[in-house]
């Protein structure tokens, strides 16, 4: 008894931290809110204050999930704030999830999308830079992601770069479960993956180190079904689910936006995790010029991530790093003026 009073204690006396969600009525962000207010993010003993924003026209719809939220008597959940005013939702946040982003429309060149985005993107990065934390870990999810979050950090000045990540951990998650069911394991059963890049079809899938039950993957699969199945579903898998789904990924984005966020802050317990991050960190290694969020292989502990180094690269892995490379270039060149 006197155990579990003291368990009781200690848990209540935990302070909540401040979460940040943007687009908060939108699909994404209806399954990541009741994930992060159940203790998926961050555990089971971490309680936490939600910070909701979306546009003046999506109050009402975000009324409706705030009070599903309530409805659900979340133990962890220690109140929300919910506005359409960046600089009120933004407010001594310690995690921002970027969700909210313009969908690209029919007939939309992608240099549009970038530009209408990247507007937003400003606003967001000046908020953050006004009113959060300046330990504020910030992961953006909202398409395109590299560059809205390049383009967001550019306008946080004194938030340190290494604070801003883009999610990959969608093409990761994919990747793996492409490898598990072909494999016939399970996801867990493989080790070191990564993926290269852009968040786009041109993003690498790289299996040249992984291992599946301790094994190299070279061992357990054919290299033609790596190039010629494996790559392209990957690759492609969010073009497949809008096909059948008639919708974008929703629930897999914002479940592969907590493994993100979690790892990030309590550590990947020694696996590669792929994320997008600044690589002025790295000294262009790889051959990634600096000035971009790239998807490395990384390994997270103590809420820091650390790049895996010294991995040998062929030239066939080379050119398909150097071809998202040069996607994410041709980016920043489209959005160059709003980087000044």
């Amino acid at each position: 008894m006197l155990r579990g009073l003291a368990s009781r204690r200690l848990f209540s006396a935990k302070a909540p931290v401040r979460v940040a969600v943007t687009g908060g009525a939108g699909q994404i962000a209806y399954s990541l809110l009741f994930r992060i207010a159940s203790g998926a993010f961050l555990g089971p003993s971490q309680p936490v204050i939600l910070h909701v924003h979306d546009l003046p026209h999506m109050q009402e719809n975000l009324k409706g999930v705030l009070m599903e939220l309530q409805d659900c008597a979340f133990p962890l959940l220690k109140g929300t704030v919910a506005s359409d005013s960046l600089g009120t939702v933004m407010q001594e946040v310690d995690y921002a999830f970027l969700v909210g982003a313009k969908p690209r429309g029919p007939g939309m060149e992608r240099a549009d999308l970038l530009k209408q985005n990247g507007e937003i993107f400003i606003k967001v990065g000046e908020a953050l830079n006004t009113v959060a934390r300046k330990t504020v870990k910030v992961l953006t999810v909202g398409n395109p992601v590299n560059t809205n979050a390049l383009i967001c950090l550019h306008h946080a000045p004194t938030i340190p770069k290494a604070n801003f990540t883009a999610m990959t951990r969608l093409d990761h998650n994919r990747a793996l479960t492409q490898l598990a069911a072909k494999a016939h394991c399970h996801v867990t059963d493989i080790k070191k993956l990564a993926i290269w890049g852009n968040h786009s079809n041109t993003m690498y899938p790289d299996v040249s180190n992984a291992t599946i039950k301790g094994r190299p993957a070279s061992e357990v699969l054919d290299s033609a079904w790596i190039s010629n199945n494996f790559v392209p579903t990957v690759a492609n898998r969010g073009a497949a689910i809008i096909q059948a789904r008639k919708l974008s990924s929703a629930a897999s984005a914002a479940s592969a936006a907590v493994d993100h966020m979690r790892d990030w802050v309590l550590g990947s317990k020694g696996d590669w995790v792929s994320m997008a991050v600044h690589s002025d960190q790295f000294n262009e290694e790889y051959g990634v010029p600096k000035g971009l969020i790239f998807s490395y292989p990384v390994i997270c502990d103590e809420g820091q991530y650390r790049l895996v180094r010294d991995l040998e690269t062929d030239a066939t892995e080379a050119e398909k790093i150097k071809k998202t490379t040069e996607e994410l270039l041709a980016e920043r060149k489209a959005v160059e003026n709003l980087l000044r």
